[in-house]
């Protein structure tokens, strides 16, 4: 077993039997800021399950030894966890039985990584287990700012030590506290998407749209360059040191 930590996201248990496939499995859910651990049979991943106590589990049906319904079952006897099964086979039959045993969802392989962590994410936010985490701090410094996260409110500190209050959408503060909450950490657009548009089916272009927005606001208050774009992943909130 491989503990790969990272110091924010929900952790996901992949068991898989073929370490290829694990391998791509872990570095996509990396990218997306997701933490994860790993198994390659059965017995070693209800092991894991109990020493970990994962977020989600991404569950290969057809394991060497005991095999990811029986998995599945021990799961469920006494844990609700979320659970995707993984299977190499399009039988029906695999499928319904996986999700009458109380699995959330099913993927098939050969699969897409991004559908994968995309599927990841939605279970996550459909049972609410990434939000069952521990609570994030009311109110958010970085820099200049104040971000209060139960007033919805974001104020901008003067050179003279005062604070103003800077006006933002409703999809603008939620994307400034979901940076702010950890900054220099890099966001993809599909977690942002998902973390603050869950309700939408917007696409890349949209969250570049509400950003850019944001940052003219930002820069109008002297804020500079706080939201950076990282080419092919997404953005950070970088303040500088």
């Amino acid at each position: 077993m491989n503990l790969a930590a990272h110091p924010s996201g929900p952790l996901v248990l992949v068991v898989e039997d073929e370490p290829a496939i694990a391998d791509i499995l872990v570095a996509y859910l990396h990218r997306d800021g997701l933490r994860s651990c790993r198994a390659a049979d059965g017995t070693a991943a209800l092991r894991v399950f109990r020493e970990q106590r994962p977020d989600l589990v991404l569950l290969d049906i057809h394991l060497p030894g005991m095999d990811g319904v029986d998995v599945l079952k021990n799961i469920r006897a006494d844990n609700d966890t979320p659970v995707i099964m993984v299977t190499a086979l399009a039988d029906d039959v695999d499928k319904l039985l996986a999700l009458r045993l109380g699995a959330d969802d099913y993927v098939v392989k050969p699969y897409s990584p991004p559908e994968v962590v995309a599927r990841v994410r939605a279970v996550l936010r459909r049972t609410g287990a990434a939000a069952a985490r521990a609570p994030a701090a009311a109110v958010l410094r970085v820099g200049r700012l104040e971000i209060d996260q139960d007033a919805h409110m974001v104020r901008v500190q003067t050179d003279d030590g005062r604070f103003e209050p800077l006006a933002l959408t409703l999809t603008e503060f939620r994307l400034l506290a979901c940076l702010a909450a950890q900054p220099r950490r890099c966001f993809s657009r599909s977690h942002l998407i998902e973390t603050c548009l869950p309700e939408s089916d917007a696409l890349d272009r949209v969250i570049d749209s509400h950003l850019s927005k944001l940052r003219r606001k930002l820069q109008a208050a002297g804020n500079g360059e706080l939201i950076e774009t990282v080419r092919g992943i997404g953005y950070r909130l970088w303040p500088g040191e």
